[in-house]
């Protein structure tokens, strides 16, 4: 018979997340940033099939005029692809956006006297659902240093929209 020590949970808890907390670190670490449209769901049939969408609920800009501009842009692109908004009630697709905005330190870059040098990495993700089902057809992110002056926002945002489309399954109606 093998004899066996038991070992406290607690113990046993803090060893797993210690040696988690390694690897995320090593991988973090070992990671280039990447920057430009990332697509996490395709799915081009039932996106051809779709008439109509629908705003819902997502994590909008807090600064209305930015979020004014992003939903303005969405609108244009699924517009020119021949979907139509609808304010309320039945839509073959539902659609929402997250906006994020982060600081990154360019570590290898000279050092100036304030420490490193730092940017702006603005971040947009599109998300376009099954209005039954539910079920994701189209999930972009884009990921890129932005200039975060005012006057440069609403170029900035449809430059960014546009290259989420890019990687949209449907082409404009124009380009068909």
């Amino acid at each position: 018979m093998i004899r066996t020590a038991a070992v406290p949970t607690r113990i046993l808890s803090a060893l797993i997340v210690i040696s988690g907390l390694g690897i995320g670190t090593s991988n973090a670490i070992a990671q280039d940033k990447k920057y430009g449209v990332t697509v996490i769901e395709n799915h081009s049939a039932p996106l051809a099939k779709a008439k109509t969408y629908l705003w819902t609920a997502s994590q909008p800009s807090p600064d209305k005029a930015v979020d004014a501009l992003i939903v303005a842009a969405i609108d244009r692109e699924l517009a020119a692809r021949g979907l139509t908004k609808v304010a309320s009630g039945k839509s073959d697709l539902t659609v929402a956006y997250v906006s994020q905005r982060r600081t990154e330190v360019d570590l290898k870059a000279k050092a100036a006297a304030g420490g490193a040098p730092e940017y702006a990495v603005g971040v947009l993700i599109l998300d376009v659902r099954d209005a039954t089902a539910r079920t994701p057809l189209f999930r972009a992110r884009l990921d890129q240093p932005i200039d975060t002056a005012q006057a440069q926002a609403e170029a900035t945002i449809q430059a960014a929209v546009k290259s989420l489309f890019e990687k949209y399954p449907t082409p404009p109606a124009a380009a068909r």
